[in-house]
């Protein structure tokens, strides 16, 4: 039985992965990044549940599904970062840390991408190492998780 439960969820368009934008994304498929969180968090023990919706309706459900049987949340929440405040409030009722990721880094891109309104209800934000950023998330949760059991 797994120690921990991480729900991974990716927002609209990152089924595209590996086709769209390149040159920005990187040529590594969704299919390759949930692999890559699968065996980080299997070295753990952990087990993982991913989700990639298009829909913001499906990505709020699957938060609030998430409340007491998932004990972290790792999202890269694609253009929702920018203006889903249902997607803010779903995260914010959730008990456990949740990591925003973002594989290119929004800050060094147009305006508009500058703003999230997920940061605020995130313990962090992974942006602009691409792929990576996704087993930073595994490793940055496993560091907090461990930081709580020694207060």
């Amino acid at each position: 039985m797994p120690s921990r439960r991480i729900l991974l969820l990716n927002g609209p368009n990152l089924n595209l992965l590996g086709s769209r934008e390149p040159a920005i994304y990187g040529s590594a498929t969704l299919a390759d990044h949930v692999a890559n969180v699968e065996a980080a968090c299997a070295g753990l023990g952990w087990a993982v549940q991913h989700l990639q919706s298009n829909s913001e309706a499906e990505l709020v459900g699957a938060i609030h599904a998430a409340r007491g049987s998932a004990d972290g949340i790792i999202i890269n929440p694609g253009a929702f970062t920018h203006y889903s405040w249902a997607i803010h409030d779903a995260l914010a009722a959730f008990d456990g840390p949740v990591i925003e990721v973002h594989l290119s880094q929004p800050l060094s891109r147009e305006s508009w991408r500058h703003t999230s309104v997920v940061a605020p209800v995130a313990i962090g934000t992974i942006a602009g190492f691409g792929g990576v950023g996704y087993a930073l998330a595994v490793e940055a949760l496993s560091r907090h998780f461990a930081a709580a059991k020694t207060l």
